[in-house]
């Protein structure tokens, strides 16, 4: 569950949420609701062609291509901040 992307070791919005068994949403939520805790450095939207990538390189990566916005993604500090404040 844990992808490269821009050369920085990430999880995926979806894989946090399946990890502590929330809704990916609530997960956003916080996000959304603390922005100045999330700096782009720790947690960002990737983009349409860093998707694509994924897709061709992880068979195994856990994105609908039904979704209406593109998947979020956090570093271990970004994990470490949502699950310490926001999930537990």
């Amino acid at each position: 569950m844990i992808y490269e992307i821009r050369g920085v070791q990430v999880m995926l919005d979806s894989d946090l949420a399946k990890l502590y068994q929330v809704e990916t949403k609530r997960i956003n939520e916080a996000v959304y609701r603390n922005q100045e805790k999330f700096p782009e450095r720790i947690s960002w939207i990737i983009t349409t062609g860093e998707i694509n990538s994924l897709w061709s390189q992880n068979a195994t990566a856990n994105m609908s291509s039904k979704s209406r916005a593109n998947p979020r993604v956090f570093t271990e500090q970004g994990i470490y901040i949502c699950v310490r404040q926001y999930i537990n």
